[in-house]
């Protein structure tokens, strides 16, 4: 029996479709997710309106939802840009810089960061603010020591005065980790209603 044409082309396309679908969600499951930066956090590493892409394959490969990593490929390390899960919401992704590691001392001392006792070279650091607050008021110019713990890590932002990050909330768990940015592939600027064409194919550090 001849099968129509018609209905032929029409389940070629169909099939092309779900495949199409299938493989775009493996890509962003295991492989690359993009992402909108929403706020200045990380400003001015990242600027408000920048859309980026995280490998979701730098840290290893993990069960969607359950988060167990299936296949290490490595570790975050001091310095990484990464996108986790929002401990105090998991409905919420945040997207952070790596400053230590499981067993590292974190100390901020007047803005200024010290890991195991030294004071550390921080390139990306930015303060926008003159003022120091003691720890008495708040944590953001002056904390520690404080341990941290193996298998989580502690983030800050890069706009040091104005981020929400590990000195107010804690630490990350590995297994709330996506994955590393490593570029931004398009950025627009609202404020202006125009493309940061000079941003476009920046690859993040």
């Amino acid at each position: 029996m001849t099968s129509n044409p018609k209905t032929a082309k029409i389940r070629e396309y169909a099939e092309a479709i779900i495949i199409a679908i299938l493989i775009a969600a493996f890509i962003r499951t295991f492989v690359v997710q993009a992402f909108k930066i929403p706020s200045g956090s990380m400003k001015p590493t990242l600027e408000i309106g920048d859309h980026i892409l995280v490998n979701k394959f730098s840290y290893g490969v993990k069960i969607p939802y359950l988060r167990n990593t299936i296949i290490p490929l490595g570790q975050p390390r001091r310095g990484d840009i990464a996108v986790f899960i929002y401990p105090e919401d998991k409905t919420k992704d945040f997207i952070k810089r790596v400053i230590a590691v499981g067993g590292d001392t974190v100390e901020v001392r007047n803005k200024k960061v010290f890991i195991n006792g030294e004071a550390v070279d921080d390139p990306h650091g930015v303060h926008v603010e003159d003022i120091i607050y003691p720890r008495s008021i708040q944590r953001r110019d002056n904390m520690g020591p404080v341990k941290v713990p193996e298998g989580t890590l502690f983030v800050m932002g890069d706009n040091r005065d104005q981020s929400y990050d590990s000195r107010f909330w804690g630490f990350v768990k590995l297994e709330d980790v996506i994955g590393k940015a490593f570029i931004i592939y398009f950025s627009w600027d609202s404020d202006n209603s125009g493309v940061r064409w000079g941003r476009i194919g920046k690859l993040l550090e």
